[in-house]
């Protein structure tokens, strides 16, 4: 299945820091963005992750919640947005469900090596629980902050 904009978000729940479970029947009416990321504590995703927590009081006054999502494991999460102060909570996806659903497992290379890996990718879902937008093959500088553009024209509709 490949969700489209304008697709229903099937429901869904996953372990996130805080001994918390996502869920997202939990968050009708209110905009979620779910930004997926390769790995915990590496520089462009603590860049992407601070980037967000700069902007958070903004997507807060937008009606919108910002989650992080990789496969890395609750322990890694926990000490990742410890140390960098996240006020926000990451979603661990280690048997990669959310991945899969989102589409976001690609071939990837690194030193000539191919492996499967999160192509950085962003999702805004609106407060009934519909895809709004994606971004894919994300660069981090200055998408935090189109990211927030489009969730407070979304929440403006």
């Amino acid at each position: 299945m490949t969700l489209s904009i304008g697709d229903k978000i099937p429901s869904f729940s996953a372990d996130m820091t805080g001994d918390q479970r996502f869920d997202l029947q939990e968050h009708q009416g209110t905009q979620i963005v779910l930004y997926f990321y390769p790995k915990d504590s590496t520089p462009g995703c603590t860049t992407e992750g601070l980037d967000f927590s700069r902007l958070n009081a903004e997507f807060a006054a937008a009606n919108t919640r910002v989650f992080g999502i990789s496969r890395d494991s609750l322990r890694k999460h926990e000490n990742f947005k410890t140390k960098q102060c996240f006020p926000f909570d990451l979603i661990s996806d280690p048997d990669e469900t959310l991945c899969r659903l989102f589409d976001v497992i690609r071939l990837k290379k690194l030193y000539g090596k191919e492996y499967e890996g999160i192509e950085r990718s962003t999702f805004l879902i609106d407060a009934k629980g519909n895809l709004v937008q994606e971004w894919r093959k994300v660069k981090v500088a200055g998408h935090a902050e189109a990211v927030l553009t489009a969730a407070q024209e979304c929440h403006q509709r």
